[in-house]
């Protein structure tokens, strides 16, 4: 008997996985992330980008059967999904699977809600079918890191397109072979490039990936079918869009070792790769004789990925939550780095301006991604080096609970729904108790 393909397998995985075997901390990181989600949701429902999207899709909706966060207009399923996943990931503080660069909640969970929602689906079905697409999303991430990402594919969208579908196909409760069928589908509509990170079409593709992986799953569920083979076959989704895949990584362990239970939460809304320039530029502000009009030039070292992503002119605040220069000057200038550091007034302020020209990035492949060396020289001569390889909110040094609840409640606020903020808190902490999603989207809308 032929060994199974990878769609096959991650369907067998998908279908046949159960809630009661899930270990005790991977549901508790499956809510961790949604709080982080849906609080990264709630802080961008004024914002202009989000506003239109909800007035594009508006124009393009069926029956409005799901929540939009923060709204008070409800959208079809698929329409619901494009626009929280374009709120949750607009800012660049949603959650990070650092080995991949995937942001897996943003693509998967508002397919998941919408879904769930239209059909009366339990709490405990929807984080259950979280990780099953985080795990789909991650996995095949791994498979095709790091050409995929090299050759321009925005891995978030592409591979959430993925997870998406998994996720959907599990709420839908598809067997082994129309799950496949839906991881297949995906393959074919799984799209989205770097090259536009800092533009507007950065959301077109985020958007999508939910609300290709509702459509996959529907039309696996139709009995429509994809190639056996559709992700790593000789002409599939892998090959043409990077390397070989690594057929390991989406196989061994699948089900035992779980890649979504390394998701990581942002303490700054800014590329993960730029948090360790910031924790370094932080601690050289705290040393003694540390001042900015006294720092006459700051090299910041890090690897490939960092310098590609960062270092680049900052003229909006899209590039200032991708740039090396804003960063340092944020953790060297102001000493904090916030949402509002990373916004127009930030951006313009001549302050930090003038502080970037300062900054200079330099390569060192000897360094781990995530990781970041920033020096400074003084005005005396003095030079004064820090290194960070674990920086707050990584793997090594998670965020607490405590932490993700302040950090939900400061984007509370700035969607203008502080006085829910307990109250959601408290009904996403609770979910995998919950009968259906009434409650919860009744808070969120």
């Amino acid at each position: 008997m032929p060994d199974p393909t990878a769609t096959e397998a991650l369907g067998r995985f998908v279908a046949e996985s159960r809630w009661e075997d899930v270990p005790e901390t991977l549901r508790r990181e499956a809510a961790r992330s949604l709080l982080n989600h849906v609080g990264c949701a709630l802080g961008t429902a004024r914002d202009p980008a989000v506003r239109t999207a909800l007035q594009v899709m508006h124009g393009l909706s069926g029956m409005p059967v799901a929540t939009v966060f923060g709204q008070e207009t409800r959208l079809d399923a698929m329409g619901a999904a494009f626009v929280n996943a374009v709120a949750a990931n607009l800012l660049d503080y949603d959650d990070t699977h650092l080995d991949t660069v995937i942001h897996p909640a943003a693509p998967i969970a508002p397919a998941l809600f919408a879904l769930a929602e239209q059909h009366g689906l339990s709490g405990a079905a929807v984080l259950h079918a979280f990780l099953l697409g985080g795990e789909v999303a991650c996995r095949i991430g791994n498979a095709v890191s790091p050409g995929h990402y090299a050759r321009g594919w925005h891995i978030t969208a592409t591979c959430g397109a993925f997870g998406a579908a998994a996720g959907c196909a599990r709420l839908l409760v598809l067997d082994s072979a129309r799950s496949a069928q839906a991881i297949g589908i995906a393959s074919t509509q799984a799209a989205g490039t770097v090259e536009n990170l800092p533009t507007a079409a950065k959301n077109i593709g985020v958007g999508n990936a939910p609300r290709h992986g509702i459509q996959a799953a529907l039309f696996a569920a139709a009995g429509w079918e994809a190639a056996p083979a559709a992700i790593e076959g000789a002409l599939g989704w892998a090959r043409a869009s990077g390397d070989a895949p690594d057929m390991a990584a989406i196989l061994g362990g699948l089900g035992t070792r779980w890649e979504i239970g390394r998701n990581t939460y942002k303490p700054y809304p800014a590329g993960i790769v730029f948090h360790a320039v910031i924790d370094a530029c932080l601690e050289l502000r705290a040393r003694p004789g540390v001042v900015p009009d006294a720092i006459t030039a700051v090299t910041v070292a890090g690897d490939a990925l960092l310098l590609a992503r960062g270092d680049r002119v900052v003229r909006t605040a899209r590039d200032s939550r991708v740039s090396i220069h804003h960063a340092a000057a944020l953790g060297l200038v102001r000493g904090r780095a916030g949402v509002e550091e990373f916004e127009a007034p930030a951006v313009t302020d001549p302050a930090l301006a003038a502080f970037r020209s300062r900054v200079s990035a330099v390569l060192d492949a000897g360094l781990p991604r995530g990781a970041a060396r920033v020096a400074i020289r003084l005005a005396d001569g003095r030079e004064e080096v820090a290194t960070v390889t674990t920086p707050r909110g990584s793997e090594a040094r998670p965020m607490s609970d405590a932490a993700l609840e302040a950090k939900f409640a400061e984007n509370a606020a700035l969607g203008g729904v502080a006085d829910r903020a307990a109250a959601q808190i408290e009904a996403l902490w609770t979910l995998d108790r919950a009968p259906d999603l009434s409650r919860l989207m009744a808070l969120l809308a």
